[in-house]
């Protein structure tokens, strides 16, 4: 039996979508399983509070804004907060819809691959649809879709363009829309007009359809990245969320790191996983995209690259490579599309079917090693974020004077659970700071002409500023303690 009324799931049986949405869900209760066996659920990161801060303030006062009455653009995806509001209209949020729109999400993504599979190579008709079950349970993108953040919503559109190039889709129009929709969700979703545009002009027969191409992506682009400047202008006084001005300027010091350090930090998270093993069948599918002239696979993994690249020209990759997320869904679909064609071919003759099937045992046992491994970390990671982050924020809350202005570096739960004036010492929604954010005497300046009476940071993050100034609260945890980490600290400024 077939879906009939979902054009994108007709090739797949019912069977195989279900097979497909039980594992999601399995995923993801096996990582709030594990974090409330370790400690509590939660998120694993700070800034999925400032998402879900912006989405409730959308919610319940109809302002784009971190705190009511004062507008900001301190959110990195408007498209994210704007579905995470539904959550509060509806009664689900914080949690329940955070995660189900993240679980979502990835069955998407797992969908779109099985598909890209069976579409591009002709021998894959597999009595279980283990490509979209590898991307489902890969451990990076799992804790993404478990994260409250926006990265796997970026990563769908991502591999949705790049997996339409590389089945030669002409369908411009519609995927220049998906470029301009991607940049509500992060705005480095502009790096998907270079492959667009070069995908045109090699694949047009002559230069009246190349430019007719161009003009069509253009036109679904502009549709929407307008009104993305706009809204950021209008918001912020800027073209951009104040994000991607205040991450290049905190982190301008970690520039000076040489690139091969930054490469190693790099190919350490993205070999933490079975791309371990499966990194043979993405050089594999280069060079057969080489011979066959495949324009399409070989900008898809060219902007793969390059925008990892890119990254770490100017950021770190911590957090288990989150901000490179995006891009390994591609690199994983190019390594499982050589492994399933590889299953076809006759290379070793009698000896190919062991081969290969050695192949995706390899695959498959590292699967399932990190999916465990991903789970203990994930819950690690949100029990690193309870223990500092949303203890201190609700100690706040209960001790500190209401009307006391608080200074702080990382304002998610923050801003969430507490409800002070606060001058965000990360520029997020406090953009002025951005100019002299690492310069600790001018920011000390600047807390006494604000007016700040406390400062909330991690110990060892403002040395100078936290120097002699009486420490009202440590949070601290086990996860602070194992890692020996420097604890969250409340600081009475005055």
């Amino acid at each position: 039996m077939r879906f009939a009324s979902l054009q994108f799931l007709r090739p797949l049986s019912r069977r195989d979508a279900l097979i497909l949405a039980g594992c999601t869900v399995f995923g993801g209760f096996l990582y709030l399983a594990a974090s409330a066996l370790v400690f509590k659920i939660g998120f694993p990161l700070d800034d999925a509070w400032i998402h879900l801060t912006f989405a409730r303030t959308l919610a319940e006062h109809g302002e784009w804004a971190f705190r009511p009455g004062i507008p900001s653009a301190g959110s990195t995806s408007p498209l994210w907060s704007a579905l995470l509001s539904i959550g509060f209209l509806i009664g689900l949020a914080p949690y329940i819809w955070a995660y189900a729109l993240g679980l979502l999400t990835l069955f998407a993504l797992g969908i779109l691959c099985e598909l890209t599979a069976r579409r591009m190579v002709a021998s894959y008709t597999p009595r279980l649809p283990w490509v979209g079950i590898f991307i489902v349970f890969e451990w990076h993108l799992l804790w993404a879709a478990m994260s409250g953040m926006e990265t796997l919503l970026h990563a769908l559109i991502v591999t949705g363009i790049l997996s339409a190039l590389m089945a030669d889709s002409r369908r411009f129009l519609s995927l220049g829309l998906l470029a301009g929709l991607s940049v509500w969700v992060r705005p480095d979703g502009l790096t998907l007009l270079a492959p667009l545009a070069l995908a045109i002009v090699l694949s047009g027969a002559d230069s009246s359809t190349r430019l007719r191409g161009l003009v069509r992506a253009s036109i679904g682009f502009g549709a929407l990245f307008l009104f993305y400047l706009l809204f950021n202008l209008l918001i912020g006084d800027t073209p951009m969320p104040n994000t991607f001005y205040a991450k290049q300027a905190e982190y301008i010091g970690w520039q000076g790191q040489t690139i091969f350090k930054r490469l190693g930090d790099l190919a350490f998270q993205l070999f933490s996983g079975p791309y371990f093993i499966l990194v043979i069948g993405t050089i594999v599918w280069a060079v057969r995209s080489v011979r066959a002239r495949s324009w399409g696979s070989l900008l898809a993994l060219a902007w793969a690259l390059g925008y990892m690249f890119l990254y770490i020209l100017r950021l770190p990759v911590y957090q288990h490579g989150r901000y490179v997320m995006p891009a390994m869904p591609v690199l994983f679909l190019m390594g499982l599309l050589a492994v399933t064609e590889f299953s076809g071919l006759k290379q070793f003759g009698r000896y190919q079917w062991f081969v290969g099937t050695l192949w995706q045992a390899g695959v498959g046992a590292l699967s399932v090693l990190f999916l465990l491994l991903g789970a203990h970390t994930y819950a690690r990671d949100v029990a690193f974020i309870e223990q500092e982050m949303v203890a201190s924020a609700a100690w706040a809350a209960e001790n500190i004077p209401a009307g006391d202005v608080i200074a702080a570096h990382d304002i998610g739960a923050l801003g969430y659970f507490d409800a002070h004036p606060l001058i965000d010492l990360a520029g997020l929604v406090s953009p002025e700071v951005i100019p002299f954010m690492r310069d600790e005497p001018r920011l000390a300046e600047y807390l006494e002409s604000q007016g700040a009476d406390y400062l909330i940071a991690f110990a060892d993050l403002y040395d100078e500023m936290a120097a002699g100034r009486e420490a009202v609260f440590v949070a601290g945890g086990f996860v602070t303690e194992d890692g020996g980490f420097a604890p969250m600290t409340i600081y009475r400024w005055k």
